[in-house]
């Protein structure tokens, strides 16, 4: 058992690594989200791959659209000479993940599910889902495709947690 318990948690690690460890670190606590949470992020996005890029044009780490950016840059950087294809670059990725991930919590009650439907599908789109269901947190999630993001999200995070949480440096 403890071969395998070991054996285990050295897959776990390969497929759930922490990569740009100090971008990470340095923009989860600025923007004061779990860096596990964001780990999780980017592992589903893009499979910490800087130069992703999706059908819908997302690209980078944390696959932000041209529109999203826009939005973040003029939020969070107004004065800085950034244009879209710099999300390639990590560190502009995970910085502008981050903030969008810690403003979509705020947004949602700290709620990450619907946060992350929120990062998955727009705001707007949730915001229509909110005003059936009542409330400011989804209890479901009607659509496949964001039904299995928010789960995708959420597997990662759990086992971030269960890998590294309380174990870092040991």
């Amino acid at each position: 058992m403890y071969f395998y318990t070991i054996h285990s948690e050295k897959f776990m690690k390969s497929t759930h690594p922490l990569k740009y460890q100090v971008y990470v670190e340095r923009y989860a606590e600025e923007f004061k989200i779990d860096k596990y949470l964001l780990y999780s992020f980017i592992k589903t996005e893009s499979g910490f791959d800087p130069k992703a890029k999706s059908e819908a044009g997302a690209i980078g780490l944390t696959q932000i659209t041209e529109e999203t950016f826009q939005w973040i840059k003029l939020m969070l950087c107004p004065k800085e000479e950034l244009v879209f294809e710099d999300l390639y670059e990590p560190e502009i990725s995970i910085r502008f993940g981050a903030y969008y991930i810690s403003r979509s919590l705020y947004r949602y009650s700290g709620s990450v599910e619907t946060a992350a439907a929120a990062y998955h599908s727009g705001w707007g789109t949730v915001d229509r889902l909110l005003e059936n269901q009542g409330g400011n947190i989804l209890t479901e999630f009607p659509y496949p495709q964001m039904n299995n993001y928010v789960y995708k999200i959420m597997k990662a995070y759990t086992i971030y947690q269960e890998i590294y949480l309380n174990k870092e440096g040991v």
